[in-house]
């Protein structure tokens, strides 16, 4: 395990732990896919169940990178409302991704009922909150959007957010009842499981160092080994490393850091989100908040814990709490982590065409429903030989001038406001 996850809530908690033979000499696939998140173990999944063969290659530990940290909310949709979508892909191309999105939580919890993962499934569904009577307007705008298209959402009044959350200090929200929480890491290494019983070769921690590309077939050197496949998914998403033969595509790192308190008393959770629902808020520097099985309250804001700043997300964070719930405001906070989350200009995920095989990138902070679609599609383009079942068209090529800049841009702001807000 990496060491900076030692202190991550999920990678304590998590009961899900499968073991995997490991990855030595020469070995031949119909597959290779290079990272084990959500994206590479549900496309390993989804090949292994069509009869391919497949070798997932991890650099660590299966979730040791976003899909470990992550939140834990399985969301439907994107970050961005459908018109917005829309205004970036086209009419036609973002109105079908919208559509796939709506049902990648029962993807998601479909599998996790199929599979028997043992990921703590809640689909008491999410409530994006109001931060400021400002936030309504955002959450207004996209509640029309989203029952132009079906989707069968509610705007909640203050009151009835009040109710929901148990806090006062949201002014409305927007709740959708498609969606639910989940232990991230434990739904990652469950698809990893479930992709290893159809029959997926997952050796542990034996990184790519180098991939190149002979005639038809993928080669992939690893220091214990080597793979030939036909198709290649590159699932690296926000934690790509460097690998000799392959350049990543570029993505703005966004980082995102959480807490956790200890389990909560009955009495408590009577009035603190009693029906578990996700919660997120609408400010321009979002923060989040929700309940684990054992009813422990996970917190977290944008921000990285790895600079000289990180004190002020840490201070932050128990002023959040206070602000949210005044009876927690002497609750002490542990288990702090952060994650990477990749985007992109268009706050959109791409799949880039690779000639024979894919890599897929920028979720956004939506890498649950969106990972486990793609990753699928990529598996079933690839071993069908048609790229028409794919979320969106792949793209020949991609580019992201001052992604660094942007990087430090969001940092800094996260930290400006978590110096003088507790919002």
């Amino acid at each position: 395990m990496t060491s900076d996850l030692a202190s991550c809530l999920w990678h304590q908690t998590c009961q899900e732990n499968p073991a995997f033979p490991e990855l030595t000499g020469e070995a031949t696939a119909d597959l290779v896919v290079i990272g084990g998140g959500y994206t590479g173990c549900s496309a390993a999944l989804k090949a292994a169940e069509m009869g391919a063969s497949v070798n997932l290659i991890e650099a660590d530990e299966i979730g040791s990178g976003g899909s470990g940290r992550n939140v834990g909310l399985a969301n439907a949709g994107l970050w961005l409302p459908p018109e917005d979508i829309n205004a970036a892909l086209g009419a036609e191309t973002g109105s079908r991704l919208s559509e796939l999105l709506a049902g990648a939580p029962d993807m998601v919890f479909a599998l996790i009922e199929k599979h028997a993962i043992q990921c703590e499934p809640e689909r008491g569904g999410t409530l994006h909150c109001a931060h400021a009577p400002s936030g309504l307007k955002d959450l207004q705008r996209r509640h029309a959007q989203l029952t132009a298209i079906g989707a069968p959402v509610e705007l909640l009044s203050r009151e009835d957010a009040i109710q929901r959350t148990g806090s006062d200090a949201v002014h409305g929200a927007l709740f959708d009842p498609r969606a639910g929480t989940i232990q991230p890491l434990a739904y990652v290494r469950g698809l990893a499981r479930a992709a290893a019983t159809a029959g997926a070769q997952l050796p542990p921690h034996p990184p790519a160092t180098v991939i190149s590309r002979e005639g038809s077939a993928w080669h992939v050197a690893t220091p214990k080994g080597s793979l030939r496949a036909k198709h290649l998914i590159m699932a690296t998403n926000a934690y790509a490393r460097e690998i000799s033969g392959y350049a990543a595509p570029q993505v703005i790192p966004v980082h995102y850091f959480q807490a956790a308190t200890n389990p909560l008393p009955a009495s408590l959770l009577k009035k603190i989100l009693p029906g578990k629902e996700g919660c997120w808020d609408t400010a321009l520097v979002m923060s989040s908040w929700r309940l684990d099985q054992a009813g422990r309250l996970v917190i977290g804001g944008m921000g990285a814990l790895n600079h000289f700043g990180s004190a002020l997300h840490r201070s932050w964070l128990p002023r959040k709490l206070a602000a949210l719930y005044p009876e927690l405001k002497d609750v002490k906070l542990h288990s702090h982590w952060h994650g990477r989350i990749a985007m992109t200009t268009e706050h959109l995920p791409k799949i880039l065409d690779l000639q024979g095989g894919y890599a897929c990138f920028g979720y956004s902070g939506r890498g649950i429903g969106p990972g486990t679609l793609f990753g699928a599609a990529m598996a079933e383009a690839l071993l069908n030989g048609d790229s028409a079942c794919l979320p969106v068209p792949p793209a020949k090529g991609h580019s992201l001038p001052f992604a660094g800049l942007r990087s430090a841009y969001y940092e800094t702001g996260a930290t400006l406001t978590h110096l003088v807000s507790d919002r």
